[in-house]
């Protein structure tokens, strides 16, 4: 790699040190805008100071006084939980940090395609035209998503969904892995789609729908903490 190319990297923080931080780490390091600097890890304190992915888990989210006084400017998130990426999100911009984003080089992506700071998009998944895709977003491998559709911030869809176009899928929903939307369906807010699922009625907010066809099957009550 050109010398030049290595100066200009910027130092970046990973939020999370388990298995979707290296897999996020991996795009990072392939794409190759950053330096990963540490991990951190606010559910497990006793883990500061010893090695993951390459590098140090720093700590949790009173590590970021440091981070901001070393100079790093830019934060990634990479656990699943969807509405605390969302809650942390808030907090790390409040305090002046940018968040990252790390599209894999395989991922199509369409021109006129919008991906918000902070999404992760996996390894040989496609994004059509006229997309639009939140913040804090996480697009699993080979996932597909036609043109026109609406991916609000938080949502994360798992390895092969296929979602058809001019389709919605609402802040902080998760998608199972393969499930399949067609078009133009809508799925609202806080919700869960099981995996295998065809869904082909409109989905409301707070529930958990699965099934050939999906069906709602409950409610989906809202986490009572965060996790990391």
């Amino acid at each position: 790699m050109p010398a030049d190319r290595e100066t200009t990297r910027k130092p970046l923080a990973v939020w999370g040190a388990k298995g979707p931080a290296l897999i996020v780490a991996d795009i990072v390091q392939l794409c190759g805008q950053y330096d990963i600097i540490g991990y951190l890890d606010n559910l497990n304190p006793e883990r500061k100071g010893t090695r993951f992915g390459g590098a140090t888990v720093l700590g949790g989210e009173e590590a970021l006084d440091e981070l901001w006084e070393a100079g790093v400017r830019h934060i990634i998130f990479a656990f699943q939980n969807n509405p605390a990426r969302l809650r942390l999100a808030e907090r790390v911009k409040a305090r002046g940090f940018e968040l990252a984003s790390a599209i894999h080089p395989t991922a199509s992506i369409a021109a006129g395609a919008q991906i918000g700071a902070g999404t992760v998009v996996r390894a040989l998944s496609a994004v059509g035209p006229e997309t639009q895709i939140g913040e804090n977003c996480i697009i699993g491998y080979g996932v597909m998503i036609s043109h026109n559709c609406v991916i609000e911030d938080g949502v994360h869809l798992s390895s092969g969904v296929n979602v058809a176009g001019t389709v919605r899928v609402g802040r902080a929903t998760w998608v199972g892995m393969g499930a399949t939307i067609i078009d133009p369906k809508s799925i609202g807010s806080h919700s869960i789609v099981g995996a295998g699922s065809l869904v082909t009625r409109d989905v409301p907010s707070n529930v958990v729908s699965y099934g050939v066809p999906a069906k709602v099957v409950r409610d989906n009550p809202q986490p009572a903490h965060e996790m990391t």
